[in-house]
């Protein structure tokens, strides 16, 4: 009977808390319906491939061959500055008999893509090229006596040209994982630093000592700030170890600044930190708060750049523009990847400093539901 009135008790605490039941349920509903959506978009890997002076045959067989787009340039500087600007994914190059392809390399399927692409174009034009010649001794031997056709030379096999393979990033062992690896740091500098903000406010809040502190005349947006600048030099420590272990560690490649690599992981931390403040406003206990995480967190590692956004329908896109980590990946990708400056990520940084802003704006308000007088 007492293990039954300890059910019942329980049971009517969590049917009064109808925040948590709602949690309880509608989480993993979005989690998978969220799953559902990322996996079962297109995926297939297209490659865009500059092409400076191809002949015209070889053009047309690779732009015939599936998820490959030829452009043609005149100039193998401007191919190269739009390589480095992620505008295309390899430019080809041709003379004497020599093909120097050069990799942006970020990607390995479209590496990959590319070089079965330009393999698979050759081999047709050896093909046609025999094929041709074929076809004019035949003529030559219907219109010949026999004594002459037969001192008509076979066609010799053209000569094998040569493929010089060079790569902007990494090299030819450079797999998926490396172009995974600026998402992932940006996404676990968010994670931890939102867990510890989270969890240290809510208990702060459990213990009272925040009702307390809004009993004195203190203001909120001064709670808020001195929050941030506690945490934020925990954080600036905490990104530059998780930065600098992920860097030297899995001796990952970085052509930009480190220095830029670390200010954008000190930039997102102080988001997770401002958005984990807020939610554990929001959260009524560490049960809800616990509920909390997974809703805000998988979508963030979905929308990071992980899978592609612009591969998925329109309105998908427009919900990875409102997630911090999808300016983060793309920001580190820049930086990590392709080698580019503070100025050539202004958009990113421009919308973790309004992530920032509208988060510590919602903890002040948050804060008010709280104090007494």
């Amino acid at each position: 009977m007492r293990t039954l009135a300890i059910a019942k008790k329980v049971w009517l605490e969590l049917f009064r808390d109808k925040r948590s039941l709602i949690l309880m349920f509608l989480a993993p509903i979005l989690v998978m319906w969220l799953m559902n959506v990322m996996f079962s978009a297109n995926s297939q890997t297209e490659t865009t491939i500059a092409t400076i002076n191809v002949s015209q045959s070889v053009n047309k067989k690779l732009n015939k061959i599936d998820h490959v787009t030829v452009k043609k340039y005149h100039s193998k500087k401007r191919a190269n500055a739009n390589l480095q600007n992620n505008k295309i994914d390899a430019a080809i190059s041709y003379q004497n008999n020599t093909y120097d392809v050069t990799y942006a390399n970020t990607d390995s399927g479209k590496t990959t893509l590319t070089k079965q692409a330009l393999s698979a174009a050759l081999t047709k034009e050896n093909f046609s090229t025999l094929t041709s010649k074929l076809k004019q001794i035949q003529r030559v031997l219907l219109k010949a006596d026999p004594l002459i056709a037969s001192k008509i030379k076979q066609p010799k096999q053209t000569s094998k040209v040569k493929i010089n393979n060079h790569y902007r990033y990494g090299n030819k062992d450079t797999g998926f994982f490396a172009k995974m690896v600026p998402i992932l740091l940006g996404f676990f500098v968010f994670l931890f630093v939102f867990l510890i903000s989270g969890m240290a406010l809510l208990k702060e809040r459990t213990s009272g000592t925040l009702d307390r502190l809004l009993a004195t005349p203190v203001r909120r947006s001064e709670i808020v700030f001195g929050y941030l600048i506690s945490y934020g030099l925990i954080s600036i420590v905490q990104a530059t170890i998780i930065v600098l272990a992920t860097i030297w560690l899995l001796k990952v490649e970085v052509v930009g600044s480190l220095f830029n690599v670390i200010l954008i992981g000190f930039l997102l931390a102080l988001v997770a930190l401002a958005f984990g403040l807020l939610l554990s406003t929001l959260a009524g206990s560490e049960f809800q708060m616990m509920q909390l995480i997974p809703v805000v967190i998988v979508p963030q590692v979905f929308f990071s750049g992980l899978i592609p956004l612009d591969s998925m329908a329109q309105w998908v896109q427009y919900i990875g523009k409102i997630l911090p980590l999808t300016y983060t990946g793309d920001a580190l990708t820049k930086i990590m990847m392709y080698g580019q400056g503070l100025s050539n990520i202004t958009n990113d940084i421009g919308a973790l400093l309004i992530f920032l802003i509208i988060l510590l704006y919602l903890n002040i308000l948050g804060l008010k539901r709280y104090r007494k007088v």
